[in-house]
């Protein structure tokens, strides 16, 4: 079983998204709250729930919850747990947000990726899950993952998994070609004009404009764009970390050494599987669609730490990965965490990891079972030596804005013409035109966005 990365990746309408937001900061602002306040810390009261027993709705598109759910059920006869995919991403957020609106019909437990859960903390839609323990987990995650499900001193969610980045390499390709597999972005922009010059139908990678991947790039290069403070929002690209990054991948388009192939489609995993594509800088969790979806190219690739901006520091940044969250409008919160707890920190780890789930707990990125895992895919290579290390070098620091929901939503209106104009526009000017639009979003919504 593997996790289609394609699902997270989807994005919905603008529109659609800003009414979610603009719903969220009202509810944020009305005083009113249901989040289920942690000043009571009874870490029993979850497992007391889950042997009462009851039913408890999840919302969720992950294909590894509902063997967890399984497998939760036959620990606890006395639950029952209903699974059940109302969209992916966006799309699970607008459904989400409509249901907050009506005041009924939505799950006891959502799924929820890293760069969106804020945006539903900060309305007090999310139960703050510190109230049955969850503070107690600090050290049992990642840093990045860690971070990323706390809202100040809250805990709005518990890591499901994580997208610490490396570098996919068709090795086929860059033999034939005799060229040097990159350790820096310099080496990297010398070995994508090497593969192309060689050979004119192939490039080191493809892009057509993606907020995620560029987000996480800006994380690598060590930009931090956006605080957050609450409320008050602050948005700047202008740094020389985030300008670095900007040149490169403007120098890569304009010299046409990325395949304008957009991820996720048939034409680009033929690319990965032709030798049309030679490189793919993602998270973790890639291994599963290589072989999923790429079956033909299976013993070519190999997994390498992700190009450095300095060869004597590492530094890896994160790519996608979501939490479990609790509804605050639901009822049955400590069975609900109960379930939680279970995906996230207990029997439902292995559960997820065998259906190719990469772990954000630290434990099992250090395991011998782990670490000695041996890739037929990757030609025997222990790829989570490489994946585990990156786990590790992630940098810390990076925030994302209470209305990223949105903010990606109408990232190719501006970045993406970068794209579309082959360079004319470059990547600092996209970034510029998508930091003033979200900058005058925030304020409409009653952020303070400066």
């Amino acid at each position: 079983m593997t996790i289609d990365r394609r699902m997270f990746l989807r994005a919905g309408s603008a529109a659609a998204v800003a009414g979610a937001t603009s719903a969220l900061l009202a509810a944020c602002g009305s005083g009113s709250s249901s989040s289920g306040g942690a000043a009571d810390v009874d870490p029993s009261a979850a497992a007391s729930a889950a042997e009462a027993g009851g039913e408890l709705l999840v919302w969720a598109w992950d294909n590894t919850i509902e063997p967890c759910a399984q497998a939760f059920m036959k620990k606890y006869p006395n639950v029952k747990v209903t699974v059940t995919n109302v969209g992916t991403s966006a799309d699970q957020y607008t459904s989400l947000q409509n249901a907050i609106s009506a005041g009924k019909g939505g799950p006891d437990v959502a799924q929820v990726e890293y760069y969106a859960l804020q945006q539903f903390s900060i309305s007090e839609s999310l139960a703050d899950l510190t109230q049955f323990g969850a503070a107690d987990y600090e050290g049992t995650f990642t840093e990045g993952p860690w971070n990323s499900v706390h809202t100040g001193e809250g805990v709005y969610g518990l890591p499901l998994d994580s997208g610490p980045m490396a570098m996919f390499y068709n090795e086929e390709v860059f033999t034939e070609l005799g060229v040097d597999v990159p350790t820096t972005w310099d080496e990297y922009l010398d070995a994508a004009r090497k593969i192309h010059a060689a050979d004119p139908s192939k490039y080191i990678a493809s892009d057509t404009g993606d907020a995620g991947a560029t987000l996480s790039g800006l994380w690598q290069a060590g930009a931090q764009p956006y605080t957050v403070d609450g409320t008050t929002v602050t948005i700047d690209f202008s740094s020389d970390e985030a300008e670095k990054f900007s040149e490169l991948q403007t120098t890569l388009i304009k010299e046409g050494l990325l395949a304008p192939i957009s991820p996720w489609t048939d034409e680009w995993f033929q690319g990965l599987g032709d030798g049309t594509i030679a490189a793919l800088v993602t998270g973790a969790w890639m291994p599963g669609n290589f072989t999923s979806s790429v079956p033909g190219a299976s013993g070519k690739w190999r997994v390498a730490p992700q190009p450095r901006w300095d060869a004597d520091t590492p530094a890896c940044a994160e790519n996608g990965g979501s939490s479990l969250a609790v509804m605050a409008a639901s009822e049955k919160q400590a069975l609900a965490y109960s379930f939680v707890e279970f995906c996230s920190a207990q029997d439902g780890i292995q559960i997820r990891i065998d259906g190719g789930a990469f772990p954000s707990t630290t434990a099992e990125l250090d395991s011998e079972d782990f670490l000695g895992k041996e890739f037929e895919y990757f030609g025997g290579q222990k790829a989570n030596e490489v994946l585990s290390q990156a786990a590790k070098d992630v940098l810390s620091g990076w925030t994302y804005l209470p209305f990223q929901v949105y903010a990606n939503s109408i990232f190719n209106d501006h970045v993406g013409k970068a794209y579309t104009t082959g360079g004319d526009t470059t990547i600092a000017e996209g970034l510029a035109s998508w930091q003033d639009a979200c900058i005058a979003y925030g304020n409409q919504q009653g952020f303070t966005v400066s």
